[in-house]
């Protein structure tokens, strides 16, 4: 059977004949994470929000690493894999490329992803592969009980850093830009709300998206992003993005971001230079240095915090492209026999 071209983020698949509801989207394997992590917010959301894709469960696939997040699989009702540490991007690679019929999703944390797992992240984001990638990041390793992380902040007291981190640590949303990701995001797994506007943006999207999700893991990170959580300084330590609209943030919108005149962008006080001098949001601009400077801002500790979509950006696709080629490749010289190539001898003529 021909499988038709996929359109837009989704891969085109059979609709479900009714509405799924959350239980459908729910294994019956008891969950096992610490009570009160930040995981159950986004396994909830995911569990809500699946529904909405319209796909039939046996169509979506969520593939993890290792770690505490890399459990996700076994609690969403769809087919998944627990796979290799790190190697969850690459696994999905091979599964997106070979089945466009089927919506993939790979979950891991700053670890799977930053560490063992960075260069098949950023390859993955460089081919745009038809992947949705959500990194929750708690700054910690918590399967392993509590070492730092590659996003841990400088002076990070842990077992394996008793005298204090000295890594200077990365920041995953700007890592992903760099990496010329078609679609990159952060969010917050305390914010139900945001957090499934941003996965379905991303799920919308065609290509590589990349979602950092901000998460609270409180037996050895508790409080990392209390500054952002925290009613008497959310307001003022988040920055929530919105594409169209100019970049202000604090009690009543009084701060604001625009471009500096030195170059880069600068914080200020919309009072003192007017709405018209502030940074308009523009996800869908081709170049992403301004979503560069936007993700510099700050980085938890130090300064604020943008949220929201950064950039949203058409491309082709690699598994689009390498299903176009062997289309063209068998349209020429008909379509192969793997067989008997293997075992024609000990040399192969490629013509």
């Amino acid at each position: 059977m021909t499988i038709p071209e996929p359109r837009n983020g989704m891969s085109l698949v059979p609709a479900a004949d009714a509405k799924a509801t959350k239980k459908e989207f729910t294994s019956d394997q008891e969950v096992r994470w610490c009570p009160g992590c930040g995981d159950y917010a986004i396994l909830a959301a995911m569990q809500s929000f699946l529904p909405e894709l319209g796909l039939r469960r046996e169509n979506v696939v969520c593939i993890s690493g290792i770690g505490c997040a890399a459990r996700f699989p076994y609690y969403l009702n769809t087919y998944g894999m627990h796979s290799i540490h790190g190697r969850a991007p690459a696994i999905a690679t091979g599964l997106a490329t070979s089945r466009p019929d089927l919506s993939v999703w790979v979950v891991g944390g700053d670890g799977d992803f930053m560490s063992i797992g960075g260069n098949h992240l950023i390859h993955a984001l460089r081919r745009n592969v038809n992947l949705k990638l959500l990194m929750f990041n708690n700054r910690i390793y918590g399967l392993t009980k509590g070492q730092y992380s590659p996003t841990s902040e400088v002076g990070k007291l842990t077992k394996s850093t008793p005298y204090g981190s000295i890594d200077f640590p990365f920041n995953p949303v700007s890592l992903a830009l760099g990496a010329e990701a078609t679609f990159v995001a952060r969010t917050i797994d305390s914010d139900r709300k945001h957090l499934t506007s941003v996965l379905r943006a991303a799920a919308e999207h065609r290509g590589a998206a990349f979602v950092e999700i901000l998460q609270n893991c409180d037996i050895f990170n508790d409080g990392a992003f209390d500054l952002l959580k925290k009613p008497e300084t959310r307001d003022t330590a988040v920055v929530r993005l919105e594409h169209g609209q100019p970049v202000r943030f604090g009690v009543d919108g009084q701060k604001g971001v625009r471009l500096s005149p030195q170059g880069g962008l600068d914080v200020v006080d919309v009072a003192a230079v007017g709405e018209d001098a502030l940074l308009v949001h523009d996800a869908h601009a081709p170049e992403p240095a301004t979503a560069f400077m936007l993700s510099r801002l700050g980085n938890v500790d130090d300064g604020v915090t943008p949220v929201g979509v950064l950039r949203s950006v058409e491309r082709p696709t690699y598994d689009d492209q390498v299903r176009r080629q062997i289309d063209d490749a068998v349209a020429t010289s008909g379509p192969g026999d793997l067989a008997a190539l293997l075992a024609s001898g000990d040399t192969w003529t490629i013509s």
